[in-house]
């Protein structure tokens, strides 16, 4: 048997050494674990976000009326952007102007809009570019809330919600691209962990939800390979902090709504940054990993949140 200097035969740890105590296989993963929270660290510690750059910028902001649109408007009014605002209740969206005014917002206009409609789109993106003359973020961020439950769901139902959720954001983007492109702007996609992490009694929504994330990250191969200089940014929030998305789930699920203020701060960062994604709260970035790697725990932890009972009744 071959000795090495120390007297231990080679190959074999000496008793109390630490490498004795760890072994191969938990090295690596206490070594992955550590990388991955160190990138995550960085990533999140230190965006380069730039306030200054805002000031004058031309924004186009879908669903501004309440909840994360709303604070989204304020936190444009505050930074000094030029706003054109748009939602379904011109009641909600006249209030919402009022208090960006307040806020110092140099120019803002609204147009009220239902986003169900299919020739709706065309008519504020017009709007948008004769108010501002151009854009310089399109931030799409409205949806269709639905119960939770899907089995008495109609497909006139589901038809209504891809066309909220889904084909109205890919319509406005055709139509305001071509501005984008002359300003080398940035899309901001407000989507939803559902459009990444599938769950129960979220069919319809989920698919809608889903449909924006393969057709945006394609959207942005294709702008890269065409060397055009618009950003996409994907963000991924949880459980809006809003009246009528609590009201679809309420009862079915145990998570809390993301606070209203910081997830807007988070897509405007990211916006702002040219970020190709943005997750609040940050752990539903490790989530979606979490599913690619490990569905099965994933899909334990996706379990937790639900009421099963209760939304089983709500099917």
């Amino acid at each position: 048997m071959e000795v090495g200097e120390t007297g231990v035969p080679v190959g074999q740890a000496r008793a109390g050494h630490p490498l004795s105590r760890c072994r191969p296989g938990r090295a690596m993963r206490v070594l992955l674990l550590t990388g991955l929270g160190a990138l995550f660290f960085a990533y999140y510690w230190d965006d380069n976000f730039n306030p200054a750059s805002l000031q004058g910028a031309r924004v186009l902001l879908t669903g501004a009326s309440a909840g994360v649109g709303e604070e989204l408007a304020y936190h444009y009014a505050r930074l000094g952007s030029h706003l054109v605002l748009t939602a379904h209740t011109e009641a909600l969206l006249q209030k919402v102007v009022g208090n960006c005014r307040k806020l110092g917002a140099p120019k803002i206009f609204y147009i009220a809009a239902d986003m169900a409609s299919p020739e709706v789109p065309e008519r504020v993106v017009q709007f948008a570019l004769d108010k501002l003359g151009g854009l310089d973020y399109l931030v799409l961020n409205h949806l269709g809330a639905a119960p939770a439950g899907t089995r008495a769901r109609s497909a006139q139902a589901t038809r209504w919600l891809l066309q909220v959720n889904f084909l109205s954001y890919v319509q406005l983007t055709s139509l305001a691209l071509p501005s984008l492109t002359d300003s080398k702007g940035s899309l901001v996609v407000v989507s939803s962990l559902l459009g990444r992490v599938p769950t129960s009694f979220s069919s319809p929504y989920s698919a809608a939800k889903f449909a924006l994330d393969g057709f945006f990250g394609s959207l942005r191969r294709e702008l890269d390979v065409q060397d055009v200089n618009v950003a996409i940014t994907m963000c991924v929030l949880g459980l809006r902090d809003r009246a009528s998305a609590a009201e679809g789930v309420r009862g079915v699920t145990r998570a809390k709504a993301a606070p209203g203020p910081k997830a807007a701060l988070a897509v405007i960062r990211g916006g702002a940054t040219r970020a190709s994604g943005v997750f609040y709260p940050w752990r539903f970035h490790l989530l979606c990993l979490l599913r690619g790697w490990l569905p099965r725990p994933g899909a334990w932890f996706i379990r937790q949140e639900l009421n099963v009972t209760a939304a089983a009744a709500a099917a």
